[in-house]
């Protein structure tokens, strides 16, 4: 008889909802690089665009924080300096920091590998429970790791010969930006359990917009707003909603509910929209070695969070 067939012992149940709203997160985030691409093609700057993003989806961020606070008075004993600075530190880290590098990296590199090579930030999530958070190590994940390295080797070959320009420049960039989104997943679980995810999200992202907004105007100047075409708010527009309000609610709700190393799992679905997308509408170039690349990346993926989720049933039972 297995453990969980013993009489009176509960089977865990999936939750359903909370991989979801991973899942429905990272294909509307996969959505962010084709605006990007799309932005720079109107002659915006990586500074620009994140900003414009900011500007975007900042007053939404605000609103709901604020009718958070109104609908529910008992947040607001919770908005204590500490929490608040920690919120918004830990938004800040994520949603300026770690953007602000994949957005940089984004000028050298395709839509395509870039979502690929910053989808291997569920291993950087695992080094890091490991290494700083006290999670155990699980050795049977290595082979998947080395396999999605493989398929992202095959690609930086690829480009190599076909586009060299900025390539190791821009997977150092995404890399980095990989890892510190990684850190962030860790963190914000933490403050999460204090304030909830919708309130923290409203916090942590407000907080990087300012950042963001800022930052933009003191290196662009004021003036450079002024020449920001329809089509380049178009973008922002679409940027700032499809690819951050929504998908950031629903990614921060789903760590809430199934942790990061769930949220991580689901975000196999996120390549394959950008790759989709980025052949429809920017046209980019999907060869045998980009089929090649892509499917050893999503193998990995998809073997790495079974082992994974084998691994904690096991603990579990």
């Amino acid at each position: 008889m297995a453990p969980h067939d013993r009489p009176g012992e509960l089977v865990p149940r999936i939750d359903a909802t909370g991989y979801a709203l991973a899942i429905g997160g990272a294909i509307l985030f996969s959505t962010k690089g084709i605006f990007i691409k799309l932005a720079y093609a109107e002659g915006l700057s990586p500074d620009l665009v994140l900003a414009l993003r900011m500007v975007i989806a900042l007053p939404v961020y605000a609103a709901i924080g604020l009718l958070l606070v109104w609908r529910e008075p008992r947040r607001r004993q919770l908005l204590t300096p500490r929490v608040l600075g920690a919120a918004a530190a830990v938004g800040t880290l994520a949603y300026f920091g770690a953007a602000y590098l994949d957005f940089a990296g984004l000028g050298f590199v395709s839509a395509q590998y870039e979502r690929l090579v910053l989808f291997t930030y569920p291993f950087f999530t695992l080094a890091l429970g490991v290494l700083i958070f006290g999670d155990a190590m699980n050795w049977r994940l290595i082979p998947a790791m080395s396999l999605s390295y493989a398929g992202i080797l095959v690609l930086f070959g690829w480009n190599l010969v076909a586009r060299p320009e900025g390539i190791v420049i821009g997977t150092a960039l995404v890399l980095a930006s990989g890892l510190l989104f990684a850190l962030y997943q860790h963190l914000a679980r933490r403050v999460m359990a204090t304030l909830g995810s919708r309130l923290f999200t409203c916090i942590g992202m407000g907080a990087a917009g300012l950042v963001g907004i800022a930052f933009a105007t003191l290196r662009a100047g004021p003036t450079a707003w002024i020449g920001l075409t329809p089509a380049a708010w178009s973008y922002g527009l679409a940027l700032g909603l499809v690819g951050t309000v929504l998908p950031s609610f629903m990614l921060n709700a789903a760590i809430a509910r199934i942790g990061p190393r769930g949220v991580s799992a689901m975000g196999n679905f996120g390549p394959v929209t950008t790759i989709i997308l980025a052949i429809i509408v920017l046209s980019e170039p999907f060869t045998v070695f980009h089929a090649l690349g892509t499917a050893c990346v999503l193998a990995g993926a998809v073997w790495f969070s079974r082992a994974d989720h084998k691994t904690r049933n096991a603990i579990a039972g």
